[in-house]
């Protein structure tokens, strides 16, 4: 951790995984700007901060559209500064149908949502990271377990999360001139709402329905706060974060 108090962005904040690592940036002395859609989710998260809630902000915002992205920096620059972590976290997943019957739109939503968000976010970091003083800092990818392989009626999901790998490799060759460096954090399971159905059971890949474990969330806040807090020097480029006992090691 850096001689000042560094600041720290995270988009999707106002629920799982992203509320739990701007909570827990919070504890470790960042000032962190919370970013999502819904303003009401993200003073939820302010409140759970209690007193060093008064260290961070909360900024509506869409990430699949450039001018919000785009007024969400010019805000936390007005306000302070500069940016030493960005966690790209905000995402979106598509029904669980057959890849035939899923709609443009239901594709193209992921895709902005997963994809190009991230893509906006980290120009524009790049940007701030670049003219600021002391120069540099990091970005960190929420990938999943899907950037490697796939569940059952995923498509829209897992090729964007295949794709945040290929952004997380280019980020961290284009910034590295720049001390900027870039990882990703792959998830698998963690207790969200999102993973609430797996406790009744989800499809599996040799076509059985069943249900699966998950891990408490505080282990994948404990991972990014871990590598937000290298030294410009080092970077934890790939991490796995995931239930130990989830059935993704081995054959489906």
């Amino acid at each position: 951790m850096s001689d000042y108090e560094p600041v720290a962005l995270v988009t999707g904040a106002g629920s799982g995984i992203g509320a739990a690592v701007a909570l827990a940036l919070l504890s470790e002395g960042y000032r962190v700007v919370l970013a999502g859609r819904r303003e009401e989710r993200l003073r939820e998260t302010l409140q759970r901060a209690g007193d060093r809630g008064t260290h961070a902000m909360a900024i509506t915002c869409d990430v699949r559209d450039p001018d919000s992205v785009h007024a969400l920096f010019e805000k936390m620059a007005e306000t302070w500064g500069r940016l030493d972590v960005l966690f790209n976290n905000a995402g979106a997943g598509a029904p669980p149908v057959p890849m035939e019957e899923l709609t443009f739109e239901q594709w193209r939503k992921v895709v902005d949502t997963n994809l190009t968000g991230p893509f906006l976010c980290t120009q524009e970091a790049f940007r701030l990271m670049k003219r600021q003083s002391p120069g540099g800092g990091r970005i960190i990818n929420n990938g999943s377990i899907s950037a490697h392989v796939p569940r059952p009626n995923s498509a829209p999901y897992t090729s964007t999360k295949h794709a945040v790998t290929g952004l997380t490799r280019s980020t961290s060759l284009d910034g590295r001139a720049f001390d900027i460096a870039c990882g990703q954090i792959d998830i698998g399971n963690a207790a969200t709402e999102m993973t609430a159905p797996m406790a009744a059971g989800v499809p599996q890949a040799n076509g059985t329905v069943a249900a699966e474990p998950v891990m408490d969330v505080e282990n994948v806040a404990r991972a990014v706060v871990y590598m937000a807090g290298l030294p410009l020097d080092a970077n934890v480029q790939f991490m796995t974060v995931m239930a130990t006992t989830m059935p993704y090691i081995g054959r489906g």
